[in-house]
């Protein structure tokens, strides 16, 4: 709650020194139109109308004050404006009598410091001329403060949802990269223990290499993003264990655009395009597979593919685990920004693309 408190605090920073500007303006105002009417009346003494709505402009931001720190208990009725108001001039009786008084005494006190006379005029229709005043101050006063307080709780609450909408982001990320661990580990596993009995050596170095990126890959899974560079560590690593396997059925060649390394992507987010080429391609021929990956940057975009030359000559009719997976990450973070597409390859086989925006 603190934070959403700090967050929201410069909007009614900002709200706050417009009304005091507009404040001073409007008392700045009534200081040149009182000095002039009592100029065209005969007065000499300029100090009086300074003094007469200087005590005016003082009480007045006294009860400006007051009323914004009573205010500021009613928040719970801003959806029930007739209860806030009510609540708000309870006070408005004893507030009348008390400005009123104190104002006669203010300017009575300084008429005599300076040696003159003060006379009240306690006459029924000017005391009335003086409540009317005060009770059109008070209403303005009251609209703008409802309106402030219903400003700021608006921004407050607007904030509250924006934050629990980004944590609600956050969480579902953290769980499709969860969900891609065991995916991506289950097809490992399948790599090694296809091994096992007929090469034992290398089920065993592969278990070691498997480790190592497991290791990497839990920790790159503690974040929803990465940087490309380091995601394309990972997906070395996976193609070196998976190469092993096929190592005469499948050759990989990488085209990486130097200036797209520090692209953010989603973290194991590539896997599953190259996990694809050897499920439904490599493991599926008997002929060698070339698998080509690029990754360039341009005016503002990232695009990355990985395409195969296999024998698919029709888009597939569904997609994937991971491909599935990979589109709702891209959704939640980039929203219609962002973007996974499949294409055939001319010749036959599959291109599948990324594209997301990137700062390049």
């Amino acid at each position: 709650m603190s934070s959403v408190a700090a967050s929201t605090e410069p909007v009614p920073r900002r709200l706050w020194r417009r009304l005091i500007g507009v404040w001073l303006a409007f008392w700045l105002l009534l200081f040149l139109l009182g000095v002039q009417e009592y100029l065209w009346s005969g007065g000499r003494q300029i100090w009086r109308p300074l003094v007469d709505y200087g005590s005016s402009a003082l009480l007045a931001t006294l009860l400006a004050a007051v009323q914004i720190r009573r205010s500021r208990r009613f928040d719970a009725l801003l959806g029930q404006p007739w209860r806030w108001f009510a609540r708000m001039w309870a006070w408005l009786p004893l507030q009348l009598v008390a400005f009123v008084g104190a104002m006669y005494g203010l300017r009575y006190l300084c008429y005599s410091l300076a040696g003159a006379t003060y006379r009240i005029d306690l006459r029924a229709e000017v005391l009335a001329y003086e409540a009317a005043k005060f009770i059109l101050y008070y209403a303005l006063l009251g609209g703008i403060q409802f309106g402030q307080r219903s400003y700021h709780a608006w921004a407050v609450e607007r904030l509250r949802t924006e934050q629990q909408a980004r944590l609600a982001q956050q969480a579902q990320l953290a769980q499709l990269t969860q969900q891609l661990q065991p995916h991506f580990l289950f097809n490992a596993l399948n790599t090694v223990s296809s091994l096992i009995h007929s090469d034992p050596d290398l089920a065993d170095s592969l278990l070691t290499r498997l480790a190592t990126l497991l290791r990497a890959a839990t920790d790159a899974g503690r974040r929803v993003e990465q940087p490309l560079r380091n995601e394309l560590e990972l997906l070395r690593a996976y193609a070196d264990i998976m190469g092993e396997r096929f190592a005469d059925r499948v050759a990989i060649d990488w085209e990486i655009d130097v200036d797209a390394g520090r692209c953010l992507v989603p973290t194991l987010g590539l896997q599953p395009l190259l996990e694809n080429c050897f499920r439904h391609v490599v493991e599926r021929r008997r002929t060698p597979t070339r698998v080509v990956i690029r990754a360039r940057c341009d005016a503002g975009r990232l695009r990355v593919e990985v395409q195969d030359d296999g024998d698919l000559r029709a888009l597939p009719l569904s997609r994937g685990v991971g491909l599935a997976n990979l589109e709702r990450r891209l959704h939640a973070l980039h929203g219609d920004r962002a973007s996974l597409a499949l294409r055939l390859n001319a010749g036959g086989g599959l291109i599948a693309c990324l594209d997301l925006p990137c700062a390049c």
